[in-house]
């Protein structure tokens, strides 16, 4: 039976990552920072070790932060494991505790803490909450009517996310790390960001999309986006998420205009969650057949 769920919300996980990015990419377009400004003086105290961070690296992973900040204990809670995770937490871990490995430092590292901490920055620079600053500079410019990072403001039907038993699970809350997976959203509005990702006039998205940082010898990064080379003729963008009870996947080709966008309330700890990414880049490489 096919059912039409375009319009229902589903979290989004880490393709929120992409839409930080975005963020970032207006900044720097409207001459607020420059991608290798530092992140520090918009703090009010010195990092641990006086250690330096740029907004670049905070959106390509080569940081080297950690996937997570050392003083998340995400066992507390395993049903919502960044619900308590506040600005004073992430504070203390900026002043008291932040460590950078030299083997990773200017490598790519994936990093929540990096994505949630981006989102957290841009922020206090533009005075505006991590909300109010997607509704400013990406949803109401792409209309997307239903995304939102407040559950309390989601429109229309919130899919139930399911454990890996198939039973409902609590939706994730990431609080100040909200810029690292926080987004809820549907088909029709990624759709939407989707088809402005073709248009070469919308010169945030390009930003996005420009290489920064060479991952191995099959994929790079933009700002957020993956960039994936699967030969020598086609380049697809890519980001990926998944929470305790759903897994999304985000492809796009740009010189083809084509778009895969899955939703599911497949859970991140489901061993299966690994066929939602396979089955975007199938259904992709089905429409060069």
């Amino acid at each position: 039976m096919n059912i039409n769920n375009s319009r229902t919300i589903f979290e989004i996980g880490s393709i929120t990552k992409v839409f930080t990015a975005t963020l970032l990419a207006n900044a720097v377009l409207n001459k607020k920072v420059k991608l290798n400004d530092a992140i520090n003086p918009y703090f009010d105290f010195p990092f641990y070790n006086q250690t330096k961070i740029s907004f670049k690296q905070l959106a390509n992973h080569t940081s080297g932060l950690s996937r997570l900040p050392s003083n998340l204990d995400v066992s507390l809670n395993p049903e919502n494991p960044y619900k308590d995770y506040s600005k004073t937490a992430l504070d203390a871990y900026l002043a008291d505790y932040l460590s950078i490995s030299e083997s990773t430092k200017n490598t790519y590292e994936y990093s929540n803490l990096g994505a949630g901490l981006l989102g957290y920055t841009l922020g206090k620079l533009e005075g505006l909450s991590f909300e109010e600053l997607l509704i400013k500079d990406v949803f109401t410019k792409y209309k997307m009517v239903n995304s939102t990072t407040n559950f309390a403001n989601a429109k229309g039907t919130l899919i139930k996310g399911l454990d890996v038993e198939g039973k409902e699970v609590a939706n994730w809350e990431f609080n100040i790390l909200t810029g690292a997976g926080g987004m809820l959203s549907n088909v029709e509005d990624l759709s939407k960001f989707a088809f402005a990702q073709f248009d070469a006039s919308h010169i945030d998205l390009t930003l996005t999309k420009q290489q920064t940082f060479q991952i191995d010898d099959n994929t790079a990064i933009g700002l957020g986006w993956h960039i994936k080379n699967q030969n020598t003729d086609k380049t697809w963008y890519f980001h990926s998420g998944a929470t305790g009870g759903y897994t999304a996947s985000f492809l796009l080709d740009c010189d083809a205009k084509n778009s895969i966008i899955i939703l599911s309330n497949v859970s991140a700890f489901n061993p299966n969650m690994i066929n939602i990414d396979s089955l975007s880049f199938e259904l992709m490489l089905s429409l060069y057949e």
